[in-house]
């Protein structure tokens, strides 16, 4: 782990964003932005870029385990009037290879992230759903002067009591069993895409039908394109044991303690529909973070980015002209 800058905290003032510009509709039809290729400290990195105002703070977007850069794609879309965005695939995922060093370990993609946002050039909005949540929590611990906001949607912090609304599907939840679960996973990364994309929709949406049929075809695309990488199911195994990792960690190392230590604004969004990471564990974590507040989502599941793009973005919004008038 890289050692941390020293803690600067970045000034109301220096925003940028046009925080009264009106949010971008949703075009249903869209399912991803177009990506690229970018060295990030020496390591091929695929992000996907959202056009904004020039001149703008942007977005940098992270994504949970098993997503992609396309989680974001609608969230993006409605804030592009604000600001442009890049939605990192961390490595492993999406169409970024793994790392040289096998390196899946949550601070390891930190460090990533952290590279990435050096070579921005001014502090940016960071959002971060789930894993990508919990990866976000670090770097705006760590490097204060990177962050200018945060944006948490169901972030993977620590939760390992038993939740009986994971059972929707036996296998999804025995996939997150020490020991059964390498092979649980396995057989899920051997199943046809269209029922792997199937089970992910049913298990992160509160209600799956109400997900657009061309969005399900891209996710089904998607599935079939990780079947074709080698590493796939590796990187899927060893981000979730990276994430039980820091569930399991002593209490002054854990993400709460780290959790306790963000500076930047932070918004946090959570669904009382989450299946995988409760809902129950958000008091908590506004409590820990000093300058949070949070949104609940009723009849929404795991990933509200995808299915309150509109609202989130509004509460993002919200969030801007609050910190802007010195109010948050």
């Amino acid at each position: 782990m890289r050692n941390a800058a020293p803690a600067t905290v970045v000034a109301p003032t220096a925003l940028s964003t046009d925080v009264h510009a009106e949010l971008g509709a949703v075009d249903l039809t869209r399912t991803e932005w177009p990506g690229e290729m970018v060295d990030v400290g020496g390591r091929a990195v695929h992000v996907r870029t959202t056009p904004g105002p020039e001149g703008a703070v942007p977005a940098v977007y992270v994504h949970g385990l098993g997503g992609s850069a396309t989680n974001w794609t609608d969230l993006a879309g409605a804030l592009a009037p604000l600001m442009p965005g890049y939605a990192l695939d961390l490595p492993g995922f999406g169409r970024s290879e793994p790392p040289a060093d096998g390196d899946y370990s949550l601070p390891g993609c930190a460090d990533l992230v952290i590279d990435y946002l050096e070579q921005q050039p001014a502090p940016v909005h960071l959002f971060g759903n789930s894993m990508g949540g919990a990866i976000a929590i670090l770097v705006a611990a760590r490097r204060p002067d990177l962050v200018q906001t945060l944006t948490l949607v169901s972030p993977a912090v620590p939760d390992l009591r038993p939740d009986p609304r994971r059972v929707s599907d036996l296998r999804m939840v025995l996939a997150v069993v020490p020991i059964i679960g390498r092979l649980v996973r396995q057989q899920l990364a051997e199943t046809p895409a269209e029922r792997r994309a199937e089970q992910m929709i049913r298990l992160c949406f509160a209600d799956p039908d109400a997900v657009p049929e061309n969005k399900i075809a891209a996710a089904v695309q998607e599935a079939d394109e990780r079947k074709g990488q080698s590493w796939a199911s590796s990187a899927l195994n060893k981000s979730f044991n990276a994430i039980l990792q820091t569930w399991v960690t002593l209490p002054h190392r854990s993400l709460w303690s780290v959790a306790g230590k963000v500076q930047a604004p932070t918004l946090v969004v959570w669904g009382t529909k989450d299946r995988l990471v409760t809902v129950e564990r958000a008091p908590k974590l506004v409590a820990v973070i000093r300058r949070s507040r949070l949104l609940v989502f009723n009849q929404v599941g795991h990933v509200a980015q995808m299915e309150r793009p509109v609202a989130v973005a509004r509460a993002v919004r919200g969030m801007l002209q609050e910190v802007q008038e010195g109010q948050w």
